[in-house]
């Protein structure tokens, strides 16, 4: 016997629950009992009306799998179709089930649910075909109008009857439905700083949330929550990254599921899952980087990797963690779901540039302005950026932060720069000669001293263009390191190929990874490149010990050389 998911809405009446005389034969039956032995001890009447026992058993056991059905328990259905006194095993689950179904309430529609999880299978293709896949799109087309239904085509006056019924007995979901699309209709997607919705899904009626007594928080809605739960994270960078984590799940919930946050089920965060990989409809959710204030801002710049996806389901799972621990909500819809091949990856040695490289690349770098169309400032801005960071091994989120008074000497004349990197921590990293030169030479392009007792210590080590006094974003250094990768690639595309491919897959944090390779490869002690880099373990610096593959294929081959003839 197999579960049509919708058979349970085939009827709008909620299917009823059997009677405790039926549920005591059925019981009887499942650990063995005879089916005529369990119905004549507990229903007589029945028997006697004429119906085998057999049969009376039957009918007790499709009533619970309707049952089961109807409050979307398919493995609960599926688990009392197998039921059979012959199979110990399933005997106890099903008896399990009856305890768990037992008192289950029916489940409400909300406007986000796909429309085949309530209407029946005949009318579902009809729907979808029309572009109907949820509550919220139907409703709209159910105005109080005769024949409304005549714009959708295979639909008729019979299957228009029992939607119309279906709205009937639940006659919140239309109200919720155009309140929901008025919004979305004016302002489509938008950061969630600027989002406005209605009370229905901002999780101040959440359907997980907790006595409202009993909760820590302050907060009286999702986003307030979300919110205190990133002012945890002293890190901006941190905070950056988990609220857009948090910002994505917000805006789907409530644009794709009509849901609020505090109203995800298991179901949404596996569909959540699938829609990471893939967002989608794409025009809607992905587009280039933009600035938060651009209406061209998108929440995706593309697909996430399965290591990607893995890592926003990790935060999100940590989110949900948190607020039921500060007694915000009941469950954590996230508890389980992973992602397959999303484990961490190692880090990839391919992302470093070699020593030729680097230079073909610096040789673009010192044309900018001359060939290529760049501001004086701005092309000075990157040649700095290009050879500070691979001087130093900085990334992009320490590069942005640090300031002219982190720099210090100590009493061995050796020079040093304070930052503060992952998990708030503090550290220094060596600034060797081609740092300092790099720095001093840009110095003098924006103005300022060169002299350390000059300084204004809460100078910016890399200035904005428009204001010098001000730090450049890190997605602004993200965006022009990239485009002058991209100008790079196209220059030596012809003669190095090869290099230009790099280019183009190439990202600012590749000056790390080539800064360690080259130290390595220079004779530099391991523990001396992870200090400076600051990993917490050898075996993470020890990745940027690979060597060129010829070299290595050279060095077996001479030393396991064939025997002479």
């Amino acid at each position: 016997m197999e579960i049509e998911p919708s058979s349970a809405s085939a009827s709008h009446k909620d299917p009823s629950w059997p009677d405790e005389a039926a549920l005591a034969a059925y019981r009887a039956w499942l650990p063995g009992v005879p089916s005529r032995a369990a119905v004549d001890r507990y229903l007589p009447d029945r028997h006697a009306a004429g119906a085998s026992a057999r049969s009376v058993i039957g009918r007790i056991k499709r009533q619970l799998v309707v049952f089961a059905t109807s409050r979307a328990q398919a493995d609960m259905a599926a688990v009392l179709v197998a039921s059979s006194p012959f199979d110990r095993k399933l005997a106890k689950a099903a008896a399990a089930a009856i305890e768990t179904l037992r008192g289950m309430p029916s489940p409400q529609p909300l406007i986000g649910d796909a429309v085949e999880r309530w209407l029946p299978v005949r009318l579902v293709g009809v729907l979808r075909a029309a572009g109907i896949r949820t509550l919220a799109d139907l409703t709209l087309r159910v105005p109080r109008r005769r024949r409304w239904w005549a714009g959708i085509e295979g639909l008729g006056p019979a299957g228009a009857r029992h939607i119309e019924a279906f709205f009937a007995q639940h006659p919140a979901l239309t109200e919720r439905a155009r309140a929901l699309v008025t919004v979305a209709q004016a302002q489509e997607l938008v950061p969630w700083e600027r989002l406005v919705v209605p009370e229905d899904v901002d999780g101040s009626r959440g359907t997980f949330r907790a006595p409202r007594a009993r909760c820590a928080l302050a907060a009286s809605n999702d986003y307030q929550a979300v919110n205190a739960w990133l002012s945890l994270h002293e890190s901006a960078a941190t905070q950056r990254a988990y609220r857009k984590k948090a910002e994505r799940l917000i805006l789907w919930a409530i644009v794709e599921r009509g849901r609020a946050l505090s109203s995800l089920t298991t179901e949404d965060a596996i569909a959540y899952r699938a829609f990471l990989r893939h967002p989608s409809p794409r025009a809607r959710w992905v587009g280039a980087p933009q600035p938060r204030s651009s209406p061209a801002w998108r929440p995706f710049a593309g697909d996430l990797s399965a290591r990607s996806a893995a890592y926003a389901l990790s935060v999100l799972n940590a989110l949900h963690r948190w607020l039921i621990e500060q007694r915000y909500v009941l469950a954590n819809p996230f508890a389980g779901v992973k992602v397959r091949g999303g484990r961490p990856a190692q880090l990839d040695t391919s992302h470093a540039f070699a020593e030729h490289e680097c230079k073909l690349v610096r040789v673009v770098a010192d044309g900018l302005e001359s060939s290529y169309g760049w501001s004086e400032p701005a092309a000075q801005r990157l040649r700095f950026m290009l050879d500070f960071a691979y001087a130093t091994g900085l990334p992009i989120s320490e590069l942005v932060g640090a300031l002219l008074g982190a720099i210090e000497a100590d009493a061995h004349g050796d020079t040093w720069i304070r930052v503060v990197g992952k998990g708030h921590k503090a550290g220094k990293v060596v600034l060797p000669p081609l740092a300092r030169a790099a720095l001093d030479r840009y110095l003098v392009q924006r103005g300022l001293p060169v002299t350390p007792s000059k300084w204004r210590p809460y100078t910016p080590l890399i200035g904005s263009l428009g204001d010098d006094r001000n730090q450049i974003s890190s997605w602004r250094l993200w965006r022009v390191m990239k485009r002058f990768f991209s100008t790079a690639a196209d220059v030596v595309e012809e003669g190095t190929p090869a290099l230009a491919e790099k280019l183009r897959l190439a990202t600012p944090h590749w000056t790390r990874h080539t800064h360690a390779t080259h130290l390595l490869q220079g004779g530099a002690e391991l523990t001396t490149v992870r200090d400076n880099l600051r990993h917490a373990s050898l075996a993470t610096t020890s990745m940027y010990l690979h060597t060129d593959d010829a070299r290595r294929a050279k060095q077996v081959t001479d030393r396991l050389a064939a025997p002479r003839s």
